[in-house]
């Protein structure tokens, strides 16, 4: 996959990173890390290592039954203000996985997915982003997008998730 940068990308990353002071602001760019260097004005850094930003259709091409909540377990979800949450939780009640979608328009968000690691290769991720998908389908959604680290991108990739850009963060300090 490959990203071709015009001169528009550069001028308006310098732009806005010479003209944002205030620190703490972050600025995510489908931009690979090598590249976003050189364009960052003073006070600025890369910050949170490399990421992918990834789609996939909220039904994939292939007919797959949806996992089960793996023996032990229970799923919840919720929705609050456009914004489904989804949790499971260990029988002892304890936090095991959680992710959330929000949907805007034909198109699906997800968020904040995350296994705790003593709950991990039990399918736990699987069944999350079956069931954000799910929930999204259910609202209209066609397409979703969401932010993965590199460690995230393997599990999104083996439920139909495909790279469609490098995406680097920076911060101003």
């Amino acid at each position: 996959m490959r990203h071709v940068l015009s001169a528009t990308d550069e001028t308006v990353i310098r732009k806005i990173t010479e003209n944002t002071v205030a620190p703490g602001v972050w600025l995510k760019t489908p931009t690979p890390p090598e590249t976003v260097t050189s364009w960052l004005g003073p006070g600025w850094s890369l910050a949170g290592g490399p990421g992918f930003l990834m789609s996939a259709p909220s039904r994939p091409a292939r007919a797959e039954a949806p996992p089960a909540v793996a023996e032990g377990y229970r799923l919840d979800t919720w929705t609050r203000a456009g914004l489904t949450r989804a949790l499971v939780r260990s029988a002892d009640g304890a936090f095991a996985a959680r992710g959330q979608v929000a949907v805007t328009g034909s198109a699906y968000v997800v968020d904040q997915v995350e296994t705790d690691p003593a709950h991990q290769r039990r399918g736990l991720g699987r069944l999350l982003m079956h069931k954000l998908a799910e929930v999204a389908a259910g609202q209209g959604a066609t397409t979703g997008v969401l932010v993965a680290t590199p460690e995230g991108r393997a599990l999104y990739e083996t439920v139909g998730w495909h790279v469609l850009a490098p995406l680097t963060s920076a911060v101003r300090n």
